[in-house]
């Protein structure tokens, strides 16, 4: 090939050479695709396919050789496919991860706005969270509601120091809730 290149383009022989490997992996790509895609509508319209699935076929099929075609020039360039792919892959778990810790926090948060807004219980009320219907579960005073938990004050016997329970606030929304005080029935009906 040298010998077809003017002595200026030497220097670049190896750039050319990648450069055309990589046209050359589009263009069969894109090739390929152009065929399948219309394969995929032939078969479509013999067998009486629904619409839906002759896209979503079309849509796989593109998806599929972009990502191949997309590898192979990455390859050509000299980034293996295995480091993208331990890459993708570490991404994808520190996000989902990321993803469950903050659903934690954000379901609290949103419960104590619902605890807020709708007011199930208030300041110094005496709630039970029950288990399983009538089985006694966590349960005492309200001492504190903030965004994230829900302070309980224990019921404990005379002489015993206290103890408290932060309860998180989505457990109210998970559990049957009993109110043993009738502070909050009468301050939801006054306002």
């Amino acid at each position: 090939m040298k010998d077809f290149l003017p002595i200026e383009a030497h220097p670049f022989l190896d750039a050319i050479t990648i450069g055309l490997q990589i046209a050359l992996i589009i263009f069969i790509a894109l090739l390929l695709r152009s065929v399948l895609h219309r394969l995929i509508g032939r078969i479509g319209q013999e067998k009486q396919l629904p619409l839906e699935l002759v896209v979503g076929g079309r849509r796989i099929v593109t998806f599929l050789l972009l990502g191949f075609a997309l590898l192979l020039a990455l390859d050509r360039v000299g980034i293996s496919g295995a480091v993208i792919w331990t890459g993708f892959t570490g991404f994808v778990t520190v996000g989902a991860i990321a993803f469950f810790a903050a659903w934690s926090v954000l379901s609290n948060i949103f419960c104590a706005v619902l605890i807020f807004t709708s007011r199930p219980f208030g300041l110094h009320d005496r709630i039970e969270i029950l288990e399983n219907g009538d089985k006694p579960g966590l349960g005492g005073e309200v001492m504190d509601i903030n965004l994230i938990y829900t302070t309980l004050k224990e019921n404990t016997a005379e002489g015993e120091e206290p103890s408290y329970l932060r309860v998180p606030n989505s457990l109210f929304f998970q559990r049957t809730t009993r109110l043993r005080t009738r502070a909050s029935a009468v301050r939801s009906l006054l306002g």
